[in-house]
């Protein structure tokens, strides 16, 4: 694959392509009325929300939020990138994708492309060492101690890197321009004098794995009482371990022949690859892919926070465990999770440090907790990992501890109580405003609703009174912010939809009505929010009548507009003939036009207070007036009938 794939294809190939026969040989649909139904394949569930609508050739999972085109369901559920599934849905349909090249973004594929490889050199190196170098017993020793079978290694593809400060350079830097690549990986640091020395040294080493499978990172674990080879680090490498990304985990011993050995000092316990073009820490898992890979349904996952506990966790066929990788859990960790699972536990030591971390994972998840998902924190026994834990219980043991884990409300409560006296008045009120920013922070819905009503439990309140406290300030600024805005007559119920959106709405779902639109230049007049992109796609259409929705979404794949338009996609109408489809747009385009002329309107009337109208503008201004005030009187009449 080379060079951009032209615009006009993307078109031809949405307009072939039918998404049902696309998902249904992956996810078998049952015909639901207009739409096709199935259980999430992005999230666990028993009661279908998944739904593909034929008619915008567009899917959406009403319980995790997952939508897209034929394009963006094959990327999320087969893990491709887009030009991979452009290419499988051409050959489905018997297309051959046009390459025009190179594009801007082909140095960049080849690039990456060859950062890739080198990763993947790089995990068979520290493999073959692990088998083939002769300090490679120490290692082996040490994961046999920890109670590793060679399969479970090899699962995970642990590897060694040996002693010394540049067995991986002599291998795979073999020139300038390899040895750049590198430094890129994160997998050599250089020195302020241009030479270099790899990152991991004498560590067992864990790959990180994308969704697909490729190597993007690596993590490395120290061996126990052990030195590194030669006398003196090369100049600048002194004490560079942690600023490279490493942890330092205080003290730590290992028991191994009946004698405690010590963890070199000032060496990091765990060192892990940088940030590069490749790997971000916030948005990738340890052993996510493992865990994909032997599971097909995966009703929960357990995040911990070593890669060896992952792994010493599956050794005991507990499959479904991951870690974060030298970094806290973010919505964006959050969020891929929840596509899998409807359930996270996390799993935390007993000590202050422990559960200090399980809070500041806990407030991360606040803005991304909703009905359908479940979070839970488990902590173990002073001085246990998930590591000695499982060892210690066995497999059913540590699940029954997990079964014993504290739900999000009974950790938040519990953390929020033991700083507040709920005995007593100072202490409920000091309670509900260390609670009031924080669930504010929740989505408006059932999960929201439940927790405020157990504060209000705790703090002896009327749930409606608190609910009413908790939304003051947001009311308030929603007032500010109507201020000097006419009244409408829905007041006090839900927000009407605006005239931009509801067109959009209809053209998504309707594409040719765009044909019917009239000049959308003219709209460009009006400075109101979504107006542009309105223009735009009305413009797109006119030139392109056979356009379909989904063909229209991709053009705008990967923008901040193509988000906002597939959350129009997922609108559904109550009716769908025609007539009631093109009233409600023209209605939406007949406000906007309104709109328009009131604004002109405005404007000339402000420079004509100001004497400054040239004799075509002050008849425009007449004009004007008179058609708002004939609008006006039919206006009046339609409300009297």
């Amino acid at each position: 694959m080379a060079g951009r794939i032209p615009q006009t294809f993307i078109d031809e190939l949405m307009s072939r392509v039918d998404i049902v026969e696309v998902i249904d040989s992956r996810v078998p649909l049952k015909k639901a009325g207009r739409e096709y139904t199935a259980c999430c394949p992005f999230h666990n569930e028993k009661t279908p929300s998944f739904t593909v609508s034929p008619n915008k050739q567009f899917y959406h999972c009403f319980g995790c939020g997952e939508h897209g085109t034929a394009v963006g369901f094959l990327m999320e559920y087969e893990h491709l990138s887009f030009p991979e599934a452009v290419e499988e849905l051409a050959r489905q349909v018997g297309l051959e994708v046009p390459y025009e090249g190179p594009s801007q973004s082909e140095p960049q594929r080849q690039r990456n492309d060859s950062l890739y490889d080198l990763l993947a050199q790089s995990d068979r190196f520290y493999r073959q060492q692990l088998r083939q170098h002769p300090q490679a017993s120490r290692a082996v020793d040490y994961l046999r101690q920890r109670g590793l079978s060679g399969e479970i290694a090899a699962e995970f593809g642990l590897g060694f890197a040996p002693p010394g400060w540049d067995n991986l350079q002599r291998e795979l830097g073999t020139n300038s321009e390899r040895q750049q690549q590198l430094v890129t990986t994160g997998m050599l640091i250089r020195k302020d004098d241009g030479k270099s020395y790899d990152r991991f040294r004498d560590r067992i080493m864990f790959p990180i794995r994308d969704r697909r499978g490729r190597t993007i990172a690596f993590g490395g674990r120290i061996l126990p009482d052990i030195q590194e080879s030669g006398a003196k680090a090369p100049a600048a490498a002194q004490g560079s371990a942690s600023a490279a990304g490493g942890t330092t985990a205080g003290t730590h011993e290992v028991v191994q022949s009946g004698r405690k050995l010590p963890r070199k000092p000032g060496a990091a316990k765990y060192l892990n690859s940088p940030e590069t073009p490749l790997f971000h820490k916030g948005q990738e898992l340890y052993g996510l892919y493992e865990a994909r890979q032997a599971l097909r349904d995966i009703p929960r996952l357990l995040v911990v926070e070593g890669y060896m506990d992952v792994v010493a966790l599956a050794q005991f066929d507990i499959r479904y465990a991951v870690a974060t990788l030298g970094t806290a859990t973010t919505q964006e960790h959050l969020n891929r999770l929840f596509r899998i699972t409807p359930e996270v536990v996390f799993c935390f030591d007993g000590d202050r440090a422990g559960r200090d971390a399980a809070w500041r994972a806990l407030n991360n998840a606040l803005p991304i907790m909703r009905e359908g998902r479940q979070i839970r924190f488990m902590f173990l026994p002073e001085g246990d990992d998930p590591d000695t834990r499982i060892r210690a219980v066995g497999k059913a043991g540590f699940e029954a501890d997990i079964e014993k884990a504290l739900n999000f409300s009974e950790f938040f409560f519990q953390h929020l109580g033991k700083l507040a006296d709920t005995n007593s008045i100072d202490g409920r009120a000091q309670l509900v405003e260390q609670a009031r920013p924080l669930l504010k922070l929740l989505p408006p819905g059932v999960f929201r609703h439940m927790m405020t009503e157990q504060l209000a439990r705790l703090a002896r309140l009327d749930p409606a009174e608190l609910e009413a406290l908790l939304s003051r300030s947001e009311q308030t600024a929603k007032t500010r912010a109507a201020q000097g805005r006419r009244p409408v007559a829905h007041q006090g119920g839900p927000k009407p939809l605006s005239p931009v959106r509801i067109a959009l709405m209809r053209l998504l779902y309707r594409p040719e009505l765009a044909q019917a639109a009239g000049e959308p230049g003219r709209l460009t007049e009006l400075d109101v929010p979504g107006v542009k992109l309105l223009v735009e796609v009305l413009e797109i259409l006119q030139k392109n009548p056979k356009l379909n929705s989904s063909a229209l979404l991709e053009r705008w794949r990967g923008t901040e507009n193509g988000s906002h338009l597939e959350k129009l996609a997922t609108w559904e109408p109550e009716v769908t003939t025609n007539e009631s489809l093109q009233q409600e747009f023209r209605g939406a385009l007949a406000q906007l036009d309104q709109q328009r002329l009131e604004h002109r309107y405005d404007y000339l009337l402000a420079r004509s207070n100001q004497g400054e109208l040239a004799p075509e503008e002050k008849r425009e201004l007449q004009e004007l007036f008179a058609t708002l005030n004939r609008d006006k009187r039919q206006d009046a009449v339609k409300n009297r009938e």
